[in-house]
């Protein structure tokens, strides 16, 4: 892949683009996998140095979120023990697809994501004050977890919208919050699947780090707008970013 001056503006241009998506909802990856691949990568490397600026970003965001005591500490652990455990299945699973059969599985994954993610906005903003639920107490979204780092470390695209799933609409995190622990858990099975891609030589690490240079700014701006805004405006705002969602996966 020749990383040509239009080619670094047009692949940071995405990444910040799916930095803020990545941030306030899920997705962005729907953008970036595509572009990476419009530019010359196969679908395995694409999809492997994604993960490059998924974990990035996801360094930016956590300790944002933190920063802003809006990251649930104590819930951490619980969380990411199903999930991790998921994402380094995904991701083997990944590694392990022949290019053949992964290109179409990614872009067919990518886009029945994006379709199921447009009914999701409605059941996942619980009321505030509504109080939360550890996994251990709620096996549906410890297997809700489990499944998104599945589902995470095989493609990440829409990941995140699986993951609000499990903790706001089953766990009862508001957007902040959830979005906060999505960032974290994010971060942690991003790491063990990228591990697993460099293990098996499948990581392009300067087309990924170019992506990774947008989603950092993207994610911390996005940052400051999720903590400060109302409730209300983060439910619009999921919304927008689930229409963008759907309509990038209808483009591929």
């Amino acid at each position: 892949m020749d990383l040509t001056y239009n080619s670094f503006i047009l692949l940071s241009a995405v990444g910040f683009v799916a930095g803020i998506i990545n941030t306030l909802a899920g997705g962005g990856s729907n953008l970036t996998i595509p572009a990476l691949m419009v530019l010359g990568l196969p679908a395995d490397a694409a999809n492997a140095s994604n993960r490059i600026a998924v974990l990035l970003q996801g360094i930016v965001g956590v300790a944002g979120f933190d920063k802003h005591k809006t990251l649930d500490r104590p819930a951490i652990i619980p969380i990411l023990i199903p999930s991790v455990s998921g994402g380094f299945l995904g991701g083997l699973g990944a590694a392990l697809l022949p290019n053949l059969y992964l290109k179409p599985v990614l872009l067919l994954t990518i886009l029945i994501m994006s379709i199921v993610i447009l009914v999701m906005p409605g059941i996942m903003a619980p009321p505030s004050g509504t109080p939360t639920i550890s996994p251990k107490e709620d096996r549906r979204a410890w297997w809700g977890l489990f499944a998104a780092g599945i589902y995470g470390g095989f493609v990440q695209a829409g990941v995140g919208f699986i993951l609000l799933a499990a903790l706001a609409g089953n766990l009862r995190y508001d957007l902040v919050r959830a979005n906060a622990l999505k960032m974290a858990c994010s971060l942690a099975f991003t790491l063990v699947s990228l591990l697993v891609f460099i293990a098996f030589g499948q990581v392009r690490w300067l087309p990924g780090l170019v992506v990774a240079i947008g989603a950092m700014a993207g994610t911390h701006l996005a940052v400051k707008w999720a903590v400060r805004a109302r409730p209300e405006t983060l439910k619009w705002l999921l919304f927008i970013m689930t229409l963008i969602a759907v309509a990038s996966g209808f483009y591929l």
